[in-house]
């Protein structure tokens, strides 16, 4: 079985390191030694999720009561968020080579109360024309703010991501089995309070997806209600990450340079053989591949194609189908004019995510390939 999410894989030595990490104490030097070649002279905060690493920046920006140039193809979790500090999104459509903004629309769409820009390196690839966004905020004065969540390690111009902005942050999980946690990079000035987190149920059904037969038992049988269940967990404090998860981040990272040669290796022997297949896959260099993610010919249902896959167990996903833009209430709140959006609209309907594992091997992807071309 292939699934999308972070897996772990089923050796002895990851099951007596894995077992370690819900008995020792975090080592906080040696995670932040690591982390400042990644992000020099940055400070380094980790927090129990990465929407919340999101509102300490909105708060720290002062961003309050004003204007975020946004992506409209983006996860709709930024939508209570945007409705708790009064921030207007001004929403930028989707480029159809790269999935992130076109940013020949960011100028045309500043207005007097927009203050930041938000880039979201989506599925792991970087926004394109990273200089002439700068210039502009720099013009504007702007602030400006990466999500990294799906781009952990991505590199442009000899410099991690996450250094271009004015403060970034990471959801965790996204890229590594941490069970949850996000990360704060922001200047070494800011001074932070966050409420201590436990290990609790939440985490113990995150952990137990991160298992093969247990991700099976998910997709197949809780799909619906483990969404709602998280959702409603979530805390409305600012709260630490907690030690397991930071053990588990720590012992992932460890390996990640080697394991994202490895990955990239594979997602573009990956790409190739999908374009042959006629899916349009995500272009564009130095990609972290979070996701392998492509869209589907126009001439095939992306969701029964899905569902033929899963039968052959290749779960693939549907990540971002439903973008913030196609959230009614934001609609309505906003004003929405769908037809002002066409990319945005074009992925949501035909994007699919295929399974990609840092452990796979060629002959994994081959595999997947062969499924794929037999149900298309």
């Amino acid at each position: 079985m292939y699934f999308v999410h972070p897996q772990i894989k089923l050796n002895k030595e990851n099951w007596l390191k894995i077992f370690s990490c819900f008995l020792k104490k975090p080592d906080f030097k040696s995670v932040k030694e690591k982390l400042s070649s990644y992000f020099p002279q940055k400070q380094i905060i980790f927090t129990d999720m990465g929407r919340t690493a999101f509102k300490i920046i909105v708060e720290k920006l002062n961003l309050s009561d004003s204007s975020i140039l946004v992506p409209a193809y983006i996860c709709d979790i930024f939508y209570p968020i945007f409705k708790k500090y009064n921030i207007s999104p001004i929403f930028l459509d989707a480029d159809l080579k790269t999935f992130n903004i076109k940013t020949e629309e960011v100028e045309k769409k500043i207005t007097p109360k927009t203050k930041a820009i938000l880039l979201c390196h989506t599925y792991g690839l970087k926004t394109n024309k990273i200089p002439e966004i700068l210039s502009l905020a720099k013009k504007y004065n702007l602030k400006v703010i990466e999500d990294l969540s799906h781009s952990f390690g991505g590199i442009f111009n000899s410099q991690y991501l996450g250094n271009f902005s004015d403060a970034s942050f990471i959801s965790l999980y996204k890229q590594f089995s941490t069970l949850r946690g996000g990360m704060l990079i922001c200047p070494p000035h800011w001074e932070i309070k966050l409420e201590r987190t436990s290990f609790n149920f939440r985490d113990f059904i995150s952990f137990l997806n991160c298992f093969p037969f247990f991700a099976f038992l998910f997709k197949n049988f809780f799909s619906e209600i483990a969404p709602g269940f998280v959702r409603k967990e979530k805390k409305e404090e600012f709260s630490k990450i907690n030690n397991v998860s930071l053990n588990l981040f720590s012992f992932f990272l460890k390996d990640f340079e080697n394991n994202l040669k490895n990955r990239a290796k594979l997602a573009l022997f990956f790409q190739e053989e999908l374009k042959k297949l006629g899916f349009k896959v995500q272009e564009g260099k130095d990609n972290v591949f979070c996701y392998l993610s492509a869209l589907v010919p126009k001439n095939l249902n992306r969701n029964e194609f899905g569902k033929r896959l899963k039968e052959k167990g290749i779960f693939c996903t549907r990540i971002w189908h439903t973008p913030i833009i196609l959230n009614p209430e934001v609609q309505k709140e906003y004003k929405i004019n769908l037809s002002d959006f066409p990319n945005t609209i074009e992925i949501a309907k035909r994007i699919v995510n295929f399974p990609l594992q840092n452990f796979y091997f060629k002959k994994d992807i081959e595999k997947i390939i062969k499924l794929v071309a037999c149900n298309m």
